[in-house]
Protein backbone atom coordinates (compact mmCIF):
# COMPACT_ATOMS: atom_id res chain seq x y z
CA UNK A 1 0.00 0.00 0.00
CA UNK A 2 2.92 2.36 0.58
CA UNK A 3 3.93 1.94 -3.06
CA UNK A 4 0.37 2.71 -4.14
CA UNK A 5 0.23 5.81 -1.93
CA UNK A 6 3.53 7.13 -3.31
CA UNK A 7 2.50 6.34 -6.89
CA UNK A 8 -0.74 8.26 -6.37
CA UNK A 9 1.32 11.21 -5.18
CA UNK A 10 3.47 10.89 -8.30
CA UNK A 11 0.38 10.85 -10.51
CA UNK A 12 -0.94 14.01 -8.84
CA UNK A 13 2.38 15.88 -9.18
CA UNK A 14 2.68 14.79 -12.81
CA UNK A 15 -0.90 15.80 -13.65
CA UNK A 16 -0.26 19.23 -12.12
CA UNK A 17 2.90 19.68 -14.18
CA UNK A 18 1.14 18.39 -17.31
CA UNK A 19 -1.71 20.87 -16.88
CA UNK A 20 0.86 23.66 -16.79
CA UNK A 21 2.82 22.24 -19.74
CA UNK A 22 -0.39 22.06 -21.82
CA UNK A 23 -1.15 25.66 -20.78
CA UNK A 24 -4.38 24.67 -19.06
CA UNK A 25 -2.99 26.28 -15.90
CA UNK A 26 -1.65 29.79 -16.55
CA UNK A 27 0.96 29.62 -13.79
CA UNK A 28 2.59 27.08 -11.54
CA UNK A 29 3.20 27.47 -7.82
CA UNK A 30 6.97 27.22 -7.62
CA UNK A 31 8.31 30.18 -5.73
CA UNK A 32 11.68 30.28 -7.47
CA UNK A 33 10.81 30.58 -11.15
CA UNK A 34 12.80 27.43 -11.78
CA UNK A 35 9.72 25.40 -12.67
CA UNK A 36 8.91 27.70 -15.57
CA UNK A 37 12.51 27.56 -16.81
CA UNK A 38 12.59 23.77 -16.63
CA UNK A 39 9.18 23.39 -18.31
CA UNK A 40 10.22 25.79 -21.10
CA UNK A 41 13.47 23.91 -21.79
CA UNK A 42 13.85 21.52 -24.69
CA UNK A 43 14.22 18.72 -22.16
CA UNK A 44 10.57 19.06 -21.10
CA UNK A 45 9.64 17.05 -24.20
CA UNK A 46 10.89 13.57 -25.11
CA UNK A 47 10.26 12.44 -28.67
CA UNK A 48 7.42 14.95 -28.91
CA UNK A 49 5.80 13.77 -25.69
CA UNK A 50 5.63 16.07 -22.65
CA UNK A 51 7.75 14.62 -19.84
CA UNK A 52 4.93 15.13 -17.30
CA UNK A 53 2.73 12.86 -19.43
CA UNK A 54 5.37 10.16 -19.12
CA UNK A 55 5.18 10.70 -15.36
CA UNK A 56 1.40 10.30 -15.35
CA UNK A 57 1.65 7.08 -17.34
CA UNK A 58 4.59 5.64 -15.38
CA UNK A 59 3.22 6.45 -11.96
CA UNK A 60 -0.21 5.26 -13.10
CA UNK A 61 1.21 1.87 -14.07
CA UNK A 62 3.06 1.61 -10.76
CA UNK A 63 -0.16 2.49 -8.94
CA UNK A 64 -2.11 -0.18 -10.85
CA UNK A 65 0.52 -2.86 -10.16
CA UNK A 66 0.82 -1.90 -6.51
CA UNK A 67 -2.95 -2.17 -6.09
CA UNK A 68 -2.97 -5.48 -7.96
CA UNK A 69 -0.21 -6.75 -5.68
CA UNK A 70 -2.33 -6.35 -2.55
CA UNK A 71 -5.13 -8.49 -3.99
CA UNK A 72 -5.08 -11.93 -2.30
CA UNK A 73 -4.82 -13.90 -5.56
CA UNK A 74 -1.89 -11.77 -6.83
CA UNK A 75 -0.08 -11.13 -3.54
CA UNK A 76 2.71 -13.60 -4.38
CA UNK A 77 2.80 -12.99 -8.12
CA UNK A 78 6.27 -12.90 -9.62
CA UNK A 79 4.89 -11.00 -12.62
CA UNK A 80 3.58 -8.21 -10.38
CA UNK A 81 6.88 -8.16 -8.49
CA UNK A 82 8.87 -8.00 -11.73
CA UNK A 83 6.65 -5.25 -13.13
CA UNK A 84 6.97 -3.18 -9.98
CA UNK A 85 10.72 -3.59 -9.86
CA UNK A 86 11.21 -2.75 -13.55
CA UNK A 87 8.93 0.30 -13.43
CA UNK A 88 10.38 1.53 -10.14
CA UNK A 89 13.92 1.19 -11.46
CA UNK A 90 12.99 2.98 -14.68
CA UNK A 91 11.29 5.80 -12.77
CA UNK A 92 14.29 6.18 -10.48
CA UNK A 93 16.82 6.25 -13.35
CA UNK A 94 14.72 8.63 -15.45
CA UNK A 95 14.28 10.95 -12.46
CA UNK A 96 18.02 10.86 -11.81
CA UNK A 97 18.63 11.77 -15.46
CA UNK A 98 16.16 14.67 -15.31
CA UNK A 99 17.64 15.91 -12.04
CA UNK A 100 21.12 15.83 -13.59
CA UNK A 101 19.80 17.89 -16.50
CA UNK A 102 18.39 20.44 -14.09
CA UNK A 103 21.71 20.67 -12.28
CA UNK A 104 24.26 20.63 -15.09
CA UNK A 105 22.44 21.66 -18.26
CA UNK A 106 19.34 23.75 -17.49
CA UNK A 107 20.80 25.37 -14.36
CA UNK A 108 17.36 25.71 -12.78
CA UNK A 109 15.55 23.74 -10.12
CA UNK A 110 11.88 22.84 -10.25
CA UNK A 111 10.50 22.03 -6.80
CA UNK A 112 7.79 19.83 -8.32
CA UNK A 113 10.37 17.90 -10.33
CA UNK A 114 12.47 17.41 -7.21
CA UNK A 115 9.35 16.20 -5.40
CA UNK A 116 8.71 13.72 -8.19
CA UNK A 117 12.33 12.54 -8.01
CA UNK A 118 12.00 11.97 -4.26
CA UNK A 119 8.79 9.99 -4.85
CA UNK A 120 10.48 7.90 -7.56
CA UNK A 121 13.43 7.22 -5.26
CA UNK A 122 11.16 6.12 -2.40
CA UNK A 123 9.18 3.87 -4.77
CA UNK A 124 12.43 2.31 -5.96
CA UNK A 125 13.59 1.67 -2.40
CA UNK A 126 10.23 0.15 -1.46
CA UNK A 127 10.29 -2.07 -4.56
CA UNK A 128 13.70 -3.58 -3.74
CA UNK A 129 12.18 -6.17 -1.36
CA UNK A 130 10.50 -7.68 -4.46
CA UNK A 131 13.88 -9.09 -5.56
CA UNK A 132 13.66 -12.24 -3.36
CA UNK A 133 10.22 -12.99 -4.84
CA UNK A 134 11.78 -12.90 -8.31
CA UNK A 135 14.38 -15.40 -7.20
CA UNK A 136 11.64 -17.78 -6.18
CA UNK A 137 11.57 -17.14 -2.44
CA UNK A 138 8.14 -16.65 -0.91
Amino acid sequence: MALAFLALGGVLVSVYMLLYKLQILPAIACGTGGCEVVQASRYAMLLGVPVPLLGVLGYGLILALALAGVQPRLAGSRKVAAGLLVLATGAFLFSAYLTALEMWVIHAWCRWCIGSAVIATLIFLLALPEIPRLRGAR
